[in-house]
């Protein structure tokens, strides 16, 4: 007889925190990389910027972020990481400012670059403490919560971002960020609890030895190529889609911050679902749904011209639930590879690579996609949508091999023991 699956594990009070001030943080450090893209058409056509320009722009933050992800991967197990996310999000914030005060193009890619350089760990830190505190059990609807963050961004964050854009101009955006980032750092200074039980198995005697011990591992390394297949999609069409909305589609910009905000809104609904089912069902089952669905959407969405914008608002819709559908049981599942010792540094990397990956796809679909004049529709966008599909193809290959390897891991682990592994046990801790 099939054995019936556990009851989903509760969360303490001050998990929920932890939830909370997780979403909150990923929620202003992705709409200040998200604000991006619908500021792309207001972007371009103030600065007189081209899409490759442009693509660089957008990748000039994934590429620093990906190089301060390789910088402090050695360091990143070595501290307590409630410090290391409150320097690393003091640091974001500095960043965002200075988009916000940039006067010039050269100006806004230096001020990306900095920001980068901080809020392109975060995440990292985010996952790192996620694994410490939640269960393999529970990573599924942590993870589903956390990136609510992502919706709430684009229900919230940019439809009012753009609102303050076409009001103020396209500084206003970045300094709304700021100002609400602010205040999440305040509660993360005085509530979060220190995080330091990974210090006392911590065994490299210095940074390079355990960044090199970390990226010599054959199992990791699987990990790392999937996460950055996984990254190359999205960073290709994102940083067009508002110009291809607009230009092609022709979507107003005042119908913009509905479509971002039904989008968004469908997310909160999508994510929490997912989580839910990648608790219960297979991962891996899960995240080939989603990838496949979201295959059949990119495409037919990449060849559309001239559209209703209901139809517009469907189709970003069924977009999302593929996007969701595989971006939270992927990153569930990868959080499992790491030992605890090296979560850390393998979260850090692991970020760096997205990130270099993400900002050579923005460039890459910047040269790919080509605009005649401002108001001139975008050519070969369609093209990305193909490039997707192949590369989405490939990453359910991979996730495949991450999926066997974690259950690999499991099995060994409570075969080992005799029990839960100890670090995939929930840890209870105090509430606030």
């Amino acid at each position: 007889m099939k054995q019936a699956k556990p009851a989903p594990i509760p969360f303490t009070g001050y998990q929920k925190f932890v939830i909370f001030i997780l979403a909150i943080t990923q929620f202003t450090v992705i709409l200040d990389f998200m604000v991006m893209s619908p500021l792309g058409d207001m972007l371009m056509k103030s600065l007189s910027l081209k899409p490759a320009h442009f693509g660089i722009a957008v990748s000039a933050y994934a590429l620093s972020a990906g190089t301060a992800g390789l910088l402090t991967a050695g360091f990143a197990d070595r501290f307590d990481r409630k410090k290391l996310l409150l320097f690393f999000y003091i640091g974001f914030i500095a960043g965002t400012v200075l988009c916000g005060i940039a006067t010039s193009y050269y100006l806004l890619v230096g001020a990306r670059i900095i920001t980068g350089l901080f809020g392109g760990v975060i995440g990292s830190i985010s996952m790192a403490i996620i694994t410490d505190l939640f269960g393999l059990q529970q990573r599924g609807r942590v993870m589903g919560f956390v990136q609510m963050g992502f919706g709430a961004s684009q229900i919230l964050g940019i439809p009012v971002g753009l609102y303050f854009a076409n009001a103020w101009g396209w500084h206003a955006p970045f300094i709304m960020v700021a100002l609400l980032a602010i205040v999440i750092a305040v509660f993360i200074g005085f509530k979060l609890q220190p995080l330091t039980r990974h210090l006392a198995i911590q065994h490299d005697k210095t940074a390079i030895t355990h960044l090199w011990h970390t990226i010599v591992k054959k199992d990791y390394r699987i990990g790392f190529t999937s996460s950055a297949l996984l990254s190359i999609g999205g960073f290709m069409m994102m940083p067009f889609g508002t110009a291809f909305a607009i230009n092609n589609l022709k979507i107003t910009q005042e119908q913009l911050p509905v479509l971002f905000m039904i989008a968004g809104l469908s997310t909160l609904v999508i994510m929490p679902m997912v989580g839910r089912l990648s608790d219960r069902v297979d991962k891996f089952k899960i995240f080939v749904v989603g990838a496949c669905w979201m295959i059949v959407t990119v495409i037919l969405y990449t060849n559309l011209s001239v559209t209703p914008f209901w139809l517009v608002m469907i189709f970003n819709i069924l977009m999302m639930a593929g996007i969701m559908g595989r971006m939270i049981p992927s990153q569930a599942l990868t959080t499992a590879i790491p030992e605890m010792e090296d979560r850390g540094a393998f979260m850090s990397i692991n970020a760096s690579i997205q990130q270099f990956s993400g900002g050579i796809a923005a460039i890459c679909g910047g040269l790919i996609v080509v605009q005649k004049d401002k108001f001139s529709p975008l050519e070969h966008y369609n093209t990305l949508g193909y490039v997707i599909v192949v590369i989405s193809i490939i990453s359910m290959v991979l996730m495949y091999r991450v999926s066997q390897m974690v259950k690999r891991k499991q099995r060994a682990k409570t075969e080992q023991n005799g029990q839960a592994p100890v670090e995939d046990q929930v840890i209870v801790t105090s509430e606030v």
